[in-house]
């Protein structure tokens, strides 16, 4: 009997990816959308890049409600829980997404336990590692690093994913169920668009080319090809020394600055930035600009992901950053979103 795996969010950018890899290794995929008629294109999208659909079936489910997510999990031997609300616009209160994030995810994980699910893949972030006081220039993540909600310079995303993980582990551990539970932290997830649904780091490639940052702020986080992310969540599901882990997703650290160099070089025709501003202007910035203010305790500080046991663990070795960077340009320009001038 083929086993079924529940992808909530499938519509998502790491959720398509994940739910390409796990048919294309013969697994039955069940994916939670809010809307069935508007996640049908995801399944068309999956299908125009050659991914056979016929075990892949959607069904409505909302993180902020109860109904549905019964039924969602019956009878799925895994549970990828990928979902979780990511604003266009940062709100102003920090508190704003907690609510819906760590219900929502308190709601997949309990029934999926509590249906009897061999494993629980819940999608992170290192937002929810690297937020802390006293990081210094140089931080060093670790998988036991965790970010500080309480404190005043973080920002809603970053508050929801620690509030929403710490609750699922508290769960889990008072349950006594913690080797049934992985949670996946990605960095910047770049890489290719292939199904024209590229989360909030494509953004920062967009940008790059269309101008939106004439001059940029001098961050640095570690990068992970979406590619190499959904491998990391599949290869989760069953290798033995994984359950009770925080699994990293990142490959090397890079400067924006950085990753802008590598998309002159590669499009030398194009117009990027090459100039960083200065610290103290991205700070007067932030007061007025709520997404420079979403980045300002990252600010000069240099992240780099101590993610060599996730590879042992695992077997996934993720490529180096500057591919993912040149596979999300690539496939942004093929599908139209980045215009080069001609």
């Amino acid at each position: 009997m083929t086993d079924l795996v529940l992808v909530t969010g499938l519509s998502g950018f790491i959720a398509s990816h994940v739910t390409a890899g796990l048919l294309s290794q013969g697994y039955a995929v069940r994916g939670t959308v809010r809307n069935k008629a508007k996640g049908g294109r995801i399944i068309e999208a999956l299908s125009n890049n050659g991914i056979d659909t016929a075990q892949l079936e959607l069904v409505e489910a909302d993180l902020g409600e109860d109904t549905g997510w019964k039924a969602a999990v019956k009878g799925c031997r895994f549970v990828q829980h990928i979902a979780s609300p990511f604003p266009l616009e940062a709100p102003s209160s920090r508190e704003a997404l907690v609510p819906e994030a760590r219900a929502g995810a308190m709601r997949v994980v309990e029934q999926a336990l509590g249906a009897g699910a061999e494993r629980v893949i819940m999608t992170s972030s290192m937002v929810a590692m690297m937020g802390q006081a006293g990081r210094g220039k140089h931080m060093r993540v670790t998988e036991d690093d965790w970010s500080n909600p309480d404190w005043r310079p973080l920002t809603a995303y970053p508050v929801s994913k620690t509030r929403a993980e710490r609750a699922v582990w508290d769960y889990a551990k008072a349950q006594n169920v913690s080797a049934r539970l992985t949670t996946i932290c990605p960095g910047l997830v770049f890489g290719p668009d292939l199904y024209d649904n590229g989360g909030a780091s494509l953004a920062i490639i967009k940008g790059l080319f269309s101008g939106q940052f004439p001059v940029m702020p001098r961050l640095a986080y570690p990068i992970i090809d979406v590619r190499d992310c959904a491998s990391l969540h599949i290869k989760a599901m069953t290798r033995p020394k994984v359950g009770g882990r925080r699994l990293m997703a990142a490959s090397n650290t890079l400067w924006i600055s950085e990753v802008s160099a590598i998309l002159q070089s590669a499009y030398p025709d194009a117009k990027l930035p090459a100039r960083e501003m200065p610290n103290w202007l991205v700070k007067i910035v932030g007061l007025f600009d709520q997404s420079v203010k979403g980045v300002l305790p990252d600010v000069g500080i240099f992240h780099e992901a101590d993610a060599g046991y996730v590879s042992s663990l695992t077997g996934v070795i993720p490529r180096p950053a500057k591919e993912a960077v040149l596979a999300s340009a690539a496939s942004l320009i093929e599908n139209g979103q980045i215009k080069l001038d001609s």
